[in-house]
């Protein structure tokens, strides 16, 4: 019943992850009065983006086009190693956790080679600005789960998120757990590039950094890119809400749906910090991610002291 409880996740994952987009649309649409998108929005785009043609520039070659590919298939699979509640994840094992910093690694490392393919100088600034940022958030996602393994005494994300709140926790672990969650927050809105480090949405070459290293993208390649830009954000809710709402009923299904609600109750929250607050400036996000890694230090320091 566990295993096909873990494996309906994975499949609502890699059904519902364009969701998440339409809900944050509409809640920032309802704070700016207005009506806004459709919620299923991000199906039309993506479908259309499918039927379309991909064109692409006489400078680029084969690792241009294998970009979105890659990028796809290693979310895909992180998808699946990663827990849903009080659920074990479709596969896990020691360590899978460092398995999934540097699968995301690898993954923004092809990003980041499609992008300087090109041969485009805007694409490559934001390939630039993508790598020094991401160099701080690893060390962040690192560093929590690291407070997290001491904490539950496990070393798989399965494990750790099993054992997160329960009576097998370390004595100190509630207030380190609560400091990390606030720190895989950060995490998110870096990795996936919301309001106040990145906006999706603009178009202003100065100031974007992921959006303007897929600039070059069309059609299909496009579509690929933004698919797995939904599920990768769908991956770090996951993460957060295992975090954030240690509910386990010990009823696989109605862990499911709980986790699942949170992750939309997540994507809520992201629309609503982006209708209240405004970008950072460039130099002042990594300001942010390092506070992001201080507070993980100082979980990891409170557990030890």
């Amino acid at each position: 019943m566990a295993l096909t409880a873990s494996i309906l996740y994975w499949l609502l994952a890699a059904t519902l992850a364009p969701l998440m987009m339409g809900i944050i649309s509409r809640t920032k649409a309802f704070f700016g009065g207005r009506r806004g998108q459709p919620l299923l929005q991000a199906y039309h785009d993506l479908f259309k983006l499918m039927r379309k043609g991909a064109v692409y520039s006489r400078t680029a070659t084969w690792v241009f086009r294998l970009g979105p590919v890659l990028g796809l298939a290693i979310v895909l699979v992180c998808l699946s190693i990663v827990p849903a509640g009080g659920l074990s994840a479709v596969f896990a094992f020691s360590g899978d956790f460092v398995f999934l910093a540097y699968a995301l690694g690898m993954m923004r490392f092809f990003t980041v080679l499609a992008a300087l393919d090109t041969g485009s100088a805007f694409e490559g600034m934001g390939a630039s600005r993508e790598m020094h940022f991401s160099l701080i958030t690893e060390l962040v996602l690192f560093s929590g789960m690291a407070v997290l393994a001491v904490s539950s005494g496990q070393v798989s994300i399965s494990g750790i998120y099993n054992h997160l709140w329960s009576g097998d926790m370390h004595p100190a672990g509630g207030a380190p757990v609560l400091l990390v969650a606030a720190a895989f927050w950060v995490v998110l809105l870096a990795e996936n590039a919301r309001i106040p480090v990145d906006d999706p949405t603009t178009h202003l070459e100065l100031t974007m950094i992921h959006e303007v290293m897929v600039l070059d993208h069309c059609g299909v390649d496009l579509a690929l890119i933004q698919y797995a830009a939904a599920l990768k954000l769908w991956l770090f809710s996951a993460l957060m809400v295992g975090l954030a709402l240690p509910l386990r009923t010990g009823w696989p299904m109605l862990d499911l749906a709980v986790t699942t609600a949170g992750i939309f109750i997540t994507a809520v929250l992201i629309g609503i910090i982006e209708s209240t607050t405004a970008r950072l400036r460039l130099l002042r996000v990594p300001m942010m991610l390092v506070v992001a890694l201080a507070l993980t230090l100082a979980a990891f320091f409170w557990i030890l002291r």
